[in-house]
């Protein structure tokens, strides 16, 4: 199997994110390897290592995906015998003619703590644990968004995504089987906050599969409960008109990439 290397000086995430995403268009498979934090020429020489000990072993050259701030060990780097990307030389210096300023790089800047972003996002996610599930709906006043949906939808992963990654402070509010009566309606504790309402949905055999795996041979696991409670929570987002998405398919990121895209909340990362 080939492998493939994410390097840096910092967290390796530019590196991880950039070399995953060119990688993913490839129908092959891969050995990743992320190592971060690489400061010195004694650890650049370790790293050099594994590179060349993946290539005794594979008989294929590494890709090799860096990030490196500091000159002597990104030249250490470059020289590895695998195939190396340097990502910051193929964007610095188009981007230093076009804002006719030079860059001044700086190591860890990319994901160090920004004062400011970084409490909005650990408080968006102490909002989203204490907002988890429908378990305290006295703060709904100061969420930015109220994702709703059946159990196991996809809500709190959803909910601590947002929170995390881009300081959203999201709730989430569960349709029960108790909500469902004879036509199921807004519960009294959302209809204020009907506009902050974002729905989540999802194919009844997923669902089905997800809730045997936590209750099997329930009640509650059963497809015909699944199909009854999507059902009706379809019925009341097309009724009183509120976005939803079927979460089926998508990874937790897409999904909160597809509900900021289209509730146009602003992301409070940088």
């Amino acid at each position: 199997m080939r492998s493939a290397f994410y390097i840096s000086d910092g967290t390796a995430i530019t590196a991880e994110v950039f070399g995953h995403a060119l990688l993913s268009l490839f129908t092959v498979e891969f050995k990743h390897q992320t190592i971060p934090f690489v400061e010195t020429e004694q650890q650049a020489e370790k790293v050099l290592l594994k590179i060349s000990e993946s290539f005794r072993e594979s008989g294929q050259r590494p890709l090799v995906f860096y990030t490196i701030v500091n000159t002597d060990v990104r030249k250490m780097i470059s020289k590895s015998v695998g195939i190396n990307y340097n990502f910051l030389d193929q964007f610095v210096a188009p981007l230093e003619k076009a804002l006719g300023v030079p860059s001044m790089p700086e190591k860890h800047r990319t994901h160090s703590i920004h004062e400011k972003t970084y409490d909005i996002r650990i408080d968006a996610v102490n909002y989203a644990l204490a907002n988890d599930d429908g378990s305290n709906v006295k703060d709904y006043h100061e969420a930015d968004i109220i994702l709703c949906g059946v159990s196991r939808s996809g809500k709190t992963p959803t909910s601590l995504y947002l929170a995390l990654q881009y300081g959203i402070k999201a709730a989430n509010y569960p349709f029960t089987e108790e909500d469902m009566g004879d036509v199921l309606k807004i519960p009294p504790a959302l209809k204020r906050f009907k506009k902050k309402l974002f729905g989540l949905t999802i194919m009844p055999e997923r669902l089905h599969q997800i809730r045997s795996e936590r209750r099997p041979n329930s009640r509650y696991a059963s497809m015909q409960q699944c199909r009854m409670e999507l059902r009706e929570v379809e019925n009341l987002y097309r009724k009183e008109k509120i976005p939803f998405l079927n979460s089926t398919k998508f990874s937790i990121e897409e999904m909160s990439a597809k509900i900021l895209a289209e509730t146009g909340l602003q992301r409070r990362k940088y």
